[in-house]
């Protein structure tokens, strides 16, 4: 009985939830759990390929939106990063939508667990009507899930249901009793408050949604291990008062070895990184959810100018550019050409996270990112933007994982800071720790067998003994 576990995935309509919740989908499959992933029909075929022995256990589910005005939402947007920021409500009110034919799926297939994610709160309902288990998946890391609290503070119950000062989001809250530095900067907190304790067009607050659904699970599973946050672990078991459980984490399957020169694809990208010594090269990528600023753009592009050192830059062209060319500060490709790449679009990320002459990453922070990154030992220079990133960068400081550059007092940060925060992690004498932590810490990251037999292993024996009990 104990054998044919069958899970319903719900992620939010964000590829920072998504990819996380198809990587844990992956991981369950190996197991020999099913597992019947629920999304929008265009999130789905952006998927990866699932592995060929993995296609009997993995059920892909695509349930459309319904028609709606091409004002409130355009066609074809189906996740955050098709959307811009002013409309990013208007995409929960849209998942809000979803609630019926993944009610009527749910009852038809009567699966032993729903795996959901923060916003679907509605299927706590769905779960209780159908004598469904439903399990909380986070892919933000455990501090961050400890820094947010309990099911009481984020509903305000301490607060007479206020939304937190942003002051109070600038220093770590008391329930962490371990010296910690997690908590957001000045300028980043008053956007923390509304954005995620505040009610939006969806009628409910992002806050609310979560405590819903934390409350209903009976187990709350992070992307994350002991080795690397155990103290905050056991923290967040000791406020929710619920079974946490580590799913490890997750890191993508290492791409096979490349004999030197045998790819010429993807725009000569590894023919060029052949090219540069072991260790040398900076990664640069700010993912697809954040939306930098030509501002921002150009000031990373004069501080990777600055700093002299060799790098790779995958950007996608904003919107605020009329063609590749505008999106660079003038002049910028040709004083580089020498030491420095630009890909626009699309890039095989983890192939050159991968290559031997890649030796740190310039980078948001987003705790996907963070793992790819350091499962190949690779130094961490953090520029965190939105969400968990901030929190993140604190997070990885506290460790000797990352050095974050500084930004001023409104946000902003110089082609100076870049510059310099890049050499202190790249060459400089004093950042030998700091690269020296980093290359310990893939012994961890990096560790599959740890992350799949041990984490995921520990996580369906727990889903099992519920199903059997």
């Amino acid at each position: 009985m104990g054998k044919n576990v069958r899970v319903v995935m719900l992620p939010y309509s964000a590829f920072g939830h998504i990819m996380p919740y198809f990587q844990l989908s992956i991981a369950l499959a190996k197991s020999n759990v099913h597992v019947y992933f629920i999304s929008t029909p265009r999130n789905i075929q952006r998927l990866p390929k699932i592995p060929s022995d993995l296609n009997p256990f993995i059920h892909l589910v695509p349930i459309p939106f319904p028609p709606l005005d091409p004002d409130f939402l355009p066609e074809g947007a189906e996740a955050t990063v098709d959307l811009p920021f002013e409309k990013l409500d208007n995409l929960k009110v849209a998942y809000d939508l979803l609630q019926q034919p993944i009610k009527q799926f749910i009852g038809e297939e009567l699966p032993d667990w729903i795996i959901s994610d923060f916003a679907a709160h509605w299927v706590v309902d769905i779960a209780k009507e159908y004598g469904v288990s439903i399990a909380w998946f986070s892919p933000f890391s455990a501090a961050c899930n400890v820094f947010f609290g309990s099911v009481e503070n984020l509903l305000g119950t301490n607060r007479n249901h206020a939304i937190p000062t942003p002051e109070s989001l600038t220093s770590p809250p008391d329930w962490v009793s371990f010296p910690s530095s997690v908590a957001y900067r000045d300028f980043v907190a008053p956007y923390v408050a509304r954005g995620f304790f505040g009610v939006n067009k969806s009628g409910m607050s992002d806050s609310a949604r979560l405590a819903k659904i934390l409350s209903a699970s009976q187990a709350l599973a992070i992307r994350t291990c002991d080795e690397v946050e155990g103290e905050y672990l056991e923290v967040f078991k000791k406020i929710t008062g619920k079974p946490v459980i580590s799913t490890g984490l997750l890191p993508p399957d290492q791409p096979a070895q490349r004999e030197k020169g045998g790819i010429s694809t993807n725009d000569g990208i590894f023919e060029w990184l052949d090219r540069r010594k072991n260790k040398s090269v900076v990664f640069v990528g700010f993912g697809t959810e954040c939306k930098l600023s030509k501002e921002q753009v150009f000031e990373i592009g004069s501080g990777l100018e600055l700093s002299g050192l060799p790098f790779l830059w995958a950007l996608r062209k904003p919107n605020w550019a009329n063609s590749d060319a505008d999106v660079l500060p003038p002049g910028f490709a040709e004083r580089t050409s020498e030491r420095g790449l630009v890909c626009f679009g699309w890039v095989p990320q983890i192939e050159i996270l991968g290559h031997p002459s890649v030796g740190g990453s310039l980078f948001h922070s987003g705790w996907g990112s963070v793992i790819e990154t350091l499962q190949f030992g690779h130094v961490l220079v953090v520029l965190p933007l939105i969400i968990d990133q901030p929190l993140n960068a604190r997070l990885l400081e506290d460790k000797g994982l990352a050095v974050e550059v500084q930004c001023s007092g409104d946000g902003s940060f110089s082609k100076d800071e870049i510059a310099k925060t890049l050499r202190h992690a790249m060459v400089e004498e004093e950042g030998e720790q700091l690269r020296s932590n980093a290359r310990k810490a893939a012994a961890v990251f990096g560790d599959h067998k740890l992350h799949q037999d041990h984490y995921i292993g520990q996580f369906v024996n727990f889903l099992k003994s519920k199903v059997a009990a």
